[in-house]
């Protein structure tokens, strides 16, 4: 059979963002000999060689023996499951050697470009997986993913090693004059209608909110500064207790990577100790510093539906948005001007991701698709959604309408946050 030259066209671009999905992982783990891959560096992350192998046994699970290809290694799938073994265990396993893993990676891959040359990518195909080659993008996202995962292991690193990383420094910016929007109140269509969006961000649904308030910029290291100088580490009334409990077994006064010198603060990233640059957005905070810091400005975090909301509009292209690993770090507030959202809220996209006060639920009518563990496995289990992503997500795997989440004590995560408030 002849098929169409649009179908043949989708497959050849799905080949290539499998190619340039796994240059990128490759690119990452190149600088580090194979004791630093093997190594389990931090108990929050994983081997970075975990991590490697995972991303190809995922696509062996999804783009071969889903599809109807061939067994192509015995006994890892269990290894690499992330559901069966905690991180901080993982080191503990039979893992692949880095060599056996990108060994592995190249298998699947050849079998995976195989089942991909006679695939049905129809909209109407007989295969759900196949349609509009949702199986693929979800592949290839994943793996996008792992990079940003890697990429935080990475930041864990003695600083001998995460020094290996170099980048240019992101752009400056001018803060924008106004330092809030207004959205009006109204209803809008939460969530997407793309078929390849996850089942999370799916169905979409109407959604009407109040008149609200939010930053035109995230919060930046100088904002957040002034926080820590007026005691705001030491002042219980800005946390919730589950947070003012945090801090106290922390014994945290600062963004995670920051340090003192004398009496001023540097930081820490990939194995480099700078001083802070004043309109960088703040980033490594969990979110209850992020709701400390709201109730100490006399403000809130916002929900996920105003987040969404104030970033209709907003780019996702890496020459608007600082997204994709083109720099180590977030851009000053205001270096992206022609990325902002319809109401001029900047950098909704990129730099880093931004907590929301939401707890992550699945929205009504949600159908699991392709597996549980995606997303219902956590739905209403005390995950705090952000938004956004970050200087080290993929364009490809952000937009608008996508949800991540963790749990509130998280800070190895490229996270940051912007404020809200009512209308009155």
């Amino acid at each position: 059979m002849v098929r169409p030259s649009d179908t043949i066209n989708a497959a050849r671009a799905l080949a290539a963002d499998l190619a340039e999905s796994r240059e990128r992982t490759l690119k990452l783990i190149a600088p580090f000999d194979d004791g630093v891959l093997r190594g389990q560096h931090d108990a929050l992350m994983s081997p970075l060689v975990w991590d490697v192998a995972h991303v190809a046994n995922y696509e062996d699970q999804w783009l071969v023996r889903a599809l109807g290809g061939p067994i192509i290694r015995e006994g890892i799938d269990d290894i690499y499951d992330a559901f069966k073994h905690r991180r901080d265990e993982r080191d503990a396993l039979a893992l692949l050697t880095p060599a056996e893993a990108r060994a592995y990676g190249e298998t699947v891959r050849v079998h995976a470009l195989e089942r991909l040359a006679v695939a049905d990518l129809h909209p109407d195909g007989a295969n759900p997986l196949l349609r509009r080659g949702f199986v693929y993008d979800m592949v290839v996202k994943h793996e996008h993913q792992h990079a940003e995962t890697l990429l935080a292991s990475i930041q864990l690193l003695p600083p001998a090693e995460a020094r290996r990383l170099q980048s240019v420094a992101a752009p400056t910016g001018m803060a924008p004059d106004e330092a809030e929007v207004r959205v009006p109140a109204g209803s809008f269509m939460m969530g997407a209608d793309d078929p390849c969006s996850y089942d999370n961000e799916r169905p979409r649904h109407v959604v009407d909110l109040p008149a609200f308030w939010i930053d035109t910029t995230p919060v930046t290291n100088g904002d957040f500064e002034a926080f820590i100088v007026d005691g705001g580490y030491q002042t219980e009334r800005w946390w919730q207790p589950a947070g003012w409990a945090w801090r106290q077994d922390t014994a945290a006064v600062a963004p995670q990577f920051w340090e003192r010198d004398g009496r001023d603060w540097q930081r820490w990233r990939f194995g480099q100790r700078d001083g802070l640059r004043s309109a960088e957005p703040v980033q490594h905070v969990c979110w209850y510093e992020a709701d400390a810091y709201a109730r100490w400005a006399g403000r809130r975090l916002p929900t996920e539906a105003e987040w969404e909301k104030a970033a209709a509009g907003a780019s996702a292209d890496p020459t608007q948005a600082n997204l994709g690993q083109r720099y180590l770090g977030p851009a000053e507030v205001g270096a992206f001007p022609a990325g902002v959202s319809n109401y001029g809220a900047h950098q909704m996209l990129g730099d880093v991701w931004e907590w929301t006060a939401s707890d992550f639920r699945v929205y009504p009518d949600f159908v699991a698709f392709p597996y549980r563990e995606y997303s219902e496995v956590f739905n209403d289990e005390g995950y705090k959604v952000l938004r956004g992503g970050s200087w080290a997500t993929h364009p490809r795997a952000i937009s608008a309408t996508f949800r991540n989440w963790d749990w509130p004590v998280r800070r190895q995560i490229f996270a940051g946050f912007r404020c809200a408030r009512d209308d009155t």
